[in-house]
């Protein structure tokens, strides 16, 4: 996931599918097969903002992993390797996987129309601290079922 950051505002949109669908989030997906972490990063913004990263400017900042307990009983887990980016080229637009590209003060982040882990983790990445951390969701990632996990870190492996 990447959040593109500019004198204390970030960049959000909405999801149109998967999880976190109508959601405000930042940018990012799946790493395609032959791709790097960065390199799945970079992809992911081009598609999804219509913006070009550098992988230098990739700051890492955060490995969340998110516990998901679906409807049929079932659970799976996924690690979210969060960077922040503050130079790009290209302006950020919508896309068919993200919509209404919104700038958004730190301190005024829309947490009730974001995922609900959201509010306990992006503050510290926003505010430089890198993290690792753990959040269980229940089915369809709208209700947290443990209290959200957040350590602070010097770095990562």
């Amino acid at each position: 996931m990447v959040f593109p950051v500019r004198a204390g505002e970030v960049l959000l949109a909405r999801k149109t599918r998967h999880i976190g669908e109508g959601r405000w989030n930042g940018y990012g997906g799946g790493i395609d097969p032959g791709e790097n972490l960065i390199q799945g990063a970079i992809r992911e913004c081009r598609q999804e903002a219509g913006i070009d990263i550098a992988a230098a400017d990739l700051r890492k900042m955060a490995e969340i992993t998110f516990h998901n307990n679906k409807s049929d009983g079932g659970q799976f887990s996924c690690l979210v390797h969060v960077f922040i980016v503050e130079h790009w080229s290209g302006e950020p637009r919508a896309t068919e996987e993200m919509i209404d590209p919104t700038w958004f003060p730190f301190n005024q982040l829309p947490f009730s129309e974001m995922m609900p882990a959201d509010p306990i983790w992006i503050p510290f990445v926003l505010s430089g601290k890198k993290i690792r951390g753990e959040a269980h969701y229940g089915p369809f990632q709208g209700k947290l079922l443990k209290p959200v996990v957040v350590t602070e870190v010097v770095g990562f492996d």
